[in-house]
């Protein structure tokens, strides 16, 4: 109990804020403004209030209108809120217009989105990603509340025009920026390096908006434990691991970090190295939490987040998740239309429809497969192992010549994944292997 009471004095109190403009709906402002608090809860906040406001255009100094700025201010008094989070990005212009005015610590959707990352982060890689996104978050934002970023000078430059002081964050700002990016270049390197040395296997990244169920469909798909839990950005570092989706049937499955609704692109930057392997991937499983009462608006989401990666021309299998919770057949029957063939249903949690699971995505894998007949010289025994590593053999046959040297030849039927035969093609036309 006394743990409890602990967390509960160090959690803040929060008023949320959401403005509509004059073509949205109010059900995704609803919708958005329930996430956000969501967001507040992970990021270890208490909302005690929401306000919204419709307005044909938005104020450039305070983003609401004066009545609405007071408005807040009188709900933070009656509350005794101690931060205002807005559910859209602002200008610096406007928070420090709003700060001053409403007279208490003031976080837009981004800052709480960095803020939670900056929590979860454990890997010295999401450390480095996550602050190379907040100081380019920050550099932006500076005034003199930031001249604590120079501690090594001491009071210097704080006790006369600001601007010097803020001149000199900035200045550190860009070269920690600097330096993090070199940091994360080399962390690109290494990965590249990794993906290449996995190139022999089809690879396959679950993505999905975020509390999906990615991580828990990753346990129970590889037999792993990845961290899981039911809180928003669970995961934020990239896990790869080998599993068999049938006793020949090989693949490389990546659990990758849950996209959301205005993701900062930002974070998108940073966390390069991470989603590429999204980019890289044969074949992505989207993950759906089916009982989210705005799925079809997550399901929006992930596909925008996919087309600003590139990836959304990959062959992609719909999962819908947590089908142990569903009650009603005819939004399963629904989905199916929509989606048939590429839909699996599942319960990641209770193992149910993994199987069924398996088969699809074998279906979906090998649906594209490149079939040849190729006659090859029994010498090149790294060239046929490397086939059968990459490739389904259907039939082998050998001939050799009855001779002194012992030469002979070796006939393969088989098939392959696109970018596999695209890798061994120029070596079999250089071989003149392909047979009629």
């Amino acid at each position: 109990m006394g743990e409890n009471a602990a967390t509960d004095v160090l959690r803040e109190r929060a008023v949320l804020v959401g403005v509509r403009t004059r073509d949205d709906e109010s059900w995704r402002l609803d919708s958005s403004l329930d996430e956000l608090a969501l967001l507040a809860d992970t990021a270890g906040a208490d909302v005690v209030e929401r306000i919204t406001q419709a307005l044909p255009q938005l104020n450039a100094a305070t983003y609401i209108g004066s009545g609405k700025v007071s408005e807040i201010a009188a709900a933070v008094k009656s509350h005794d809120a101690n931060l205002v989070i807005f559910d859209d990005d602002l200008s610096p212009v406007q928070i420090r217009n709003l700060e001053k005015a409403i007279g208490c610590k003031l976080v837009d959707r981004s800052g709480l989105i960095l803020d939670i990352f900056a929590q979860r982060a454990k890997t010295a890689t999401a450390k480095t990603q996550v602050e190379l996104a907040q100081l380019d978050y920050m550099r932006t934002r500076l005034t003199r509340q930031w001249t604590h970023l120079s501690r090594q000078y001491g009071g210097i430059g704080s006790k006369g025009p600001g601007e010097t002081q803020i001149e000199t964050d900035r200045r550190l700002i860009r070269d920690r920026i600097k330096t993090l990016k070199a940091k994360l270049d080399r962390i690109d390197t290494q990965r590249a390096t990794q993906r290449k040395n996995r190139a022999e296997h089809t690879r396959v990244s679950l993505v999905g908006y975020t509390n999906a169920g990615k991580s828990t469909l990753m346990n129970a798909l590889a037999d792993t434990k990845v961290h899981a839990e039911d809180r928003l950005f669970a995961t934020l570092d990239a896990t790869t691991r080998l599993t068999y989706l049938a006793s020949n049937k090989p693949v490389l499955i990546s659990d990758t970090v849950g996209f959301i609704r205005k993701l900062p692109h930002r974070l998108i930057e940073s966390f390069k190295s991470t989603l590429d392997e999204v980019r890289e991937s044969d074949l992505l499983l989207h993950v759906v939490d089916m009982t989210h009462p705005g799925f079809e608006e997550q399901i929006r989401v992930v596909n925008e987040t996919l087309t600003e990666l590139g990836a959304n021309t990959k062959p992609t299998l719909m999962v819908f998740n947590k089908i142990d919770l569903m009650h009603d057949q005819r939004l399963m029957v629904g989905l199916r239309h929509a989606y048939e063939p590429d839909i699996a249903f599942v319960s990641a949690a209770r193992g149910i429809g993994l199987e069924s699971l398996k088969e699809h995505l074998i279906d979906l894998m090998e649906r594209n497969f490149v079939e040849a007949r190729v006659e090859l010289p029994v010498s090149q025994s790294q060239l046929v192992s490397h086939i059968h590593r990459i490739a389904e053999v259907l039939s082998e046959e050998y001939t050799f010549r009855d001779d002194e040297e012992g030469t002979g030849i070796v006939r393969l039927h088989f098939r392959a994944a696109p970018h596999h035969f695209d890798d061994l093609r120029p070596e079999l036309v250089r071989l003149e292997a392909f047979a009629d």
